[in-house]
């Protein structure tokens, strides 16, 4: 066990109370200790302090040997004040209350004061600041001055000029933390006002955090404007399950509808942070107008709403003694997915059946888990951040894997590590990669066996013919950038970051396993991340065509290609969708229509109506993640826990839910009567669970170990390797 790292510390006093910190810990940190708060506007803990606003002054002195306090002249900004040895500090004096109240003075000159129609009134620091510190009234009666109103400067957000501050929050944390350096300030002075580019859109994948870390309403969602009050809003803990990175947010609702989405701090997967596709995209899913409230069986041309029962009269009926198969998407629960599973598998008798829509998929999913193991992850998403060096290979980062993608940059940003990008096009990760890598489309997996050959000498043999020149010439990577590449990640226990979108390209499964197996060998960790909500949860509870339930080897059945392919040509008979839609959801198109028009039993479970459900012979109503209790894995196998928020509408039921009463009129499965009940039985059939169960799981979820997740020489990885490079 490593020792614990010893933290120097130093003796201060505040408001005569004295107590130890880490030296170098800023005041307005400090003060926290106490149970005390100093007022801020422009600090933020997550990004440098820059003394902006004047808000937190203090009185700060220091001891004299005989005793005394010998306090400095001036006030001092508590926000960029590290605290020393000796230090005294006063944030209760007649000075500093004088000096909050011209501050806020000061910011108010020309600030609307338009907090009835505001939608940051009621949670916004500068109403409660002013409240707590401010005058009573205002000493300047000239007129105030006139910004443009309600400017969009995106889809999503909107910027009220003439209330801001000038704090510089949303600046900072364009070129901070998400690193797209969208905004800057323009002109100077009184007129200085936050801005895109040339007045251009505010294109970032992460523009709504800006939104939050506004102090005041300035920057405002432009989906939530004038929808509701924060005094009418209920908030409830939960999860982002459109996203595979488990991100932690609060769902806000109003009268059972979902209004917004923030984000909620959890320090081991997304700080506080939020991505534009978790904090927006959730309003058009369960605000969709046509959703599925009733179970409907097709008669002819149309459908007829029924009763539960009917539904599933018709399901069983379309099952017994028929070639089925089952589709599920990935914002299936953890209890959804083993339901299905076990349905499929005992009443309904096939090994059919996948939630995988990449373009192309592995052979089976026993290859991969006798790679890397049932998940391929070493590194947790906050342990990045104090990577050495990363190298990200073959993944949109930002894009596929977005709280992965902040913490690379954190790791570079505060930390110094070396970055290496590899990829085929253009990414964000890019603007602070210590070294760029850029393939030709389709030749990941020679690039793979090129680093292999300068980072692994124990794979020489297989990895011969691979030297930088002719890497270069096979993928366009000049040798002299691959040598740079190697070096900046040799001698360190560096991370290596891939997705599955990987597997969409030519060789992508031996650039996978190459990876993986250079990466062991070189003295690093490999991440191989799923690249969709619960696909790991998905993976571990056996929904898959070769694995059962915690990788357990079953007789394999087909993959979601082949099931398309075999609906296509009339080999499957009846075909059950649970969350999907493949003409959605599958790149191929043409046959995923050509499956759903020729399968002979189409049944669809979902919340809303789809292009598939055109084709069904039933169709039943599902509740969405919010609207049902369950827990979901993360890809970096962290399982969470999502009580139910809203209310799901009409008779939808959650998925399992469903295949449990299936299961029971089939004669072939146990009553379930809470999603603890799966819960207990997917620990008795996955030991890795067992301290994951729905009712044990503490709020920040339990990353799950994974021992035999280290990647390993494999014989069938090397001779797949050399195949390549004997062919080339």
């Amino acid at each position: 066990m490593a020792a614990a790292v010893q933290t120097e510390t130093v003796a201060i006093t505040i408001n005569d109370i004295e107590l130890h910190v880490p030296k170098g810990e800023l005041i307005v940190e400090s003060v926290k200790r106490l149970g005390l708060e100093i007022p801020i506007f422009c600090y933020h803990p997550r990004m440098k302090p820059v003394g902006m606003c004047r808000m937190c002054l203090v009185e700060v002195g220091f001891k004299q040997p005989d005793g005394s306090v010998r306090k400095m002249p001036k006030p001092q900004a508590g926000c960029t004040l590290p605290a020393s040895d000796g230090m005294v500090v006063y944030t209760d004096t007649e000075m500093v209350h004088r000096d909050r109240k011209g501050v806020l003075e000061f910011l108010l000159i020309n600030h609307p004061l338009d907090c009835p129609i505001c939608d940051r009134g009621g949670e916004c620091p500068l109403q409660n600041n002013t409240l707590a510190y401010g005058p009573s009234t205002s000493r300047f009666l000239e007129v105030k001055r006139h910004l443009p109103k309600a400017y969009p400067l995106s889809e999503y957000v909107t910027l009220d000029l003439e209330r801001c501050i000038q704090c510089g929050r949303c600046v900072r944390f364009t070129e901070e933390i998400s690193g797209d350096s969208q905004l800057a300030f323009r002109f100077r002075g009184a007129s200085m006002q936050p801005s895109t580019f040339q007045l251009t859109d505010f294109e970032s994948r992460f523009s709504g955090n800006v939104i939050e870390i506004c102090p005041v309403g300035a920057l405002t969602s432009s989906k939530y404007r004038f929808r509701a009050r924060p005094w009418d809003l209920e908030t409830r803990p939960g999860l982002c399950t459109l996203t595979p990175c488990g991100t932690n947010v609060y769902y806000d609702y109003r009268s059972g509808r979902l209004v917004r989405i923030n984000g909620r701090t959890n320090e081991d997967v997304n700080e506080e942070w939020t991505s534009d596709t978790t904090k927006f995209g959730h309003d058009a899913l369960y605000n969709n107008a046509n959703r599925i409230q009733v179970p409907h069986v097709r008669e002819g041309d149309a459908f007829r709403a029924v009763e539960w029962s009917d539904a599933y009269a018709t399901v069983l009926a379309a099952t017994e003694g028929k070639r089925t198969a089952v589709l599920a998407g990935t914002m299936l629960s953890n209890e959804d997915y083993f339901a299905w599973q076990s349905l499929a598998r005992t009443a309904l008798g096939t090994n059919h059946l996948d939630m995988r829509w990449q373009k192309t998929l592995l052979p089976a999913n026993q290859m991969l888990k006798a790679r890397t193991g049932l998940a391929g992850v070493q590194y947790g998403i906050a342990d990045l951040e104090n990577a050495p060096a990363i190298l990200v290979f073959g993944t949109n980062l930002a894009a596929e894997q977005p709280m992965s993608y902040l913490r690379t940059r954190k790791a570079w940003f505060r930390n110094g590590a070396r970055v290496v990008v590899a990829h085929h096009e253009a990414s964000e990760a890019e603007s602070f990669a210590h070294v760029v890598l850029r393939y030709r489309p389709g030749t990941a997996a020679e690039l793979a066996a090129g680093l292999a050959n300068l980072l692994a000498p124990g794979l020489a043999d297989a990895t011969r013919v691979a030297t930088p020149e002719w890497t270069e010439a096979q993928t366009g990577v000049p040798a002299d950038r691959l040598r740079e590449a190697a070096e900046a990640l040799r001698g360190t226990e560096f991370a290596a970051i891939t997705t599955h979108g990987l597997f969409d390209e030519a060789n992508g499964v031996t650039a996978y396993q190459t990876l993986a197996l250079l990466t062991s060998h070189a003295g690093g960790k490999f991440n191989g991340l799923v690249n969709h909500a619960n696909e790991q949860g998905g993976r571990e509870m056996g929904f898959a065509p070769d694995l059962g339930p915690g990788g357990e080897a079953v007789t394999a059945g087909k993959n979601t290609a082949e099931i398309l392919q075999a609906a296509a040509n009339g080999e499957i008979d009846t075909l059950i969708l649970v969350g999907c839609d493949p003409i959605r959801d599958y790149p191929d198109t043409d046959l995923a229509t050509q499956a759903l028009e020729n399968v002979a039993n189409l049944v669809v479970v979902d919340s809303a109506q789809t292009e598939a459900c055109a084709y069904a012979s039933a169709i039943l109503p599902m509740a969405l993640p919010a609207e049902r209790d369950g827990t979901y894995t993360s890809c970096e196998r962290r399982v969470q826990r999502m009580a139910r928020i809203l209310t799901a509408p009409g008779e939808s039921k959650a998925p399992w839910q469903i295949a449990m009463e299936l299961g029971l009129r089939s004669g072939t499965t146990a009553p379930y009567f809470h999603v603890r009940d799966v819960s207990r039985a997917i620990a008795e059939k996955v030991p890795a669970y067992a301290a994951a169960t729905y009712d044990a799981l503490p709020e920040t979820g339990i990353r799950l170990e994974n021992p035999e997740g280290q990647t390993r020489s494999d014989d069938a990885v090397v001779q797949a390797l050399q195949t390549l490079l004997g062919g080339r």
